[in-house]
């Protein structure tokens, strides 16, 4: 024989699937705003969060704008000419102001002199805080593991070598 839950349980779950859902939603905005090339609002979403990719550690609005403006090629249309994909994503909200998820991203790169391929693949390691009424990054850390062609997406360093061990996404 089944139990109702109660009006307590009720609650908690309503609660965890509002906080998954705005949790998602950010998920997504980050890739939009990527393949958007919108610096800016990846910046304002990630003000408060420690963003790492590979042994790069970067904090607070300005310093992300300018880690994307410098580490990100962005072409004649003002974006990378990117296409991420996100998937498999967990979340876990451990407390009503905490929570982490952990997704997997393939990014589609497509411009003249590259046909459209994937380019990189990789996890998002995430940890959100719920603050102010409303959930936000609290860190990002972008783990590359499948590496392709970077040449037209990863800016070059100073000096015009190429890198191609790192990925920005």
């Amino acid at each position: 024989m089944s139990q109702t839950p109660s009006k307590v349980d009720l609650t908690d779950l309503i609660d965890r699937l509002i906080a998954e859902s705005e949790i998602g939603r950010l998920i997504s905005t980050y890739v939009h705003n990527v393949d958007d090339g919108k610096i800016a609002e990846n910046a304002a979403l990630l003000a408060d969060a420690r963003f790492q990719v590979a042994d790069t550690v970067v904090q607070g609005r300005d310093d992300v704008a300018r880690f994307f403006k410098h580490n990100v090629q962005h072409h004649e249309d003002g974006t990378p000419r990117t296409w991420h994909s996100v998937a498999n994503v967990i979340i876990d909200v451990d407390t009503s102001t905490s929570a982490r998820a952990v997704s997997y991203f393939t990014v589609h790169q497509e411009l003249a002199g590259l046909p459209l391929q994937p380019i990189v693949t990789g996890r998002y390691l995430d940890t959100f805080e719920f603050t102010a009424g409303h959930w936000r990054f609290a860190s990002r850390s972008v783990q590359p593991r499948l590496i392709g062609e970077l040449g037209y997406h990863v800016a070059k360093p100073a000096g015009g070598a190429e890198d191609r061990g790192a990925s920005h996404d």
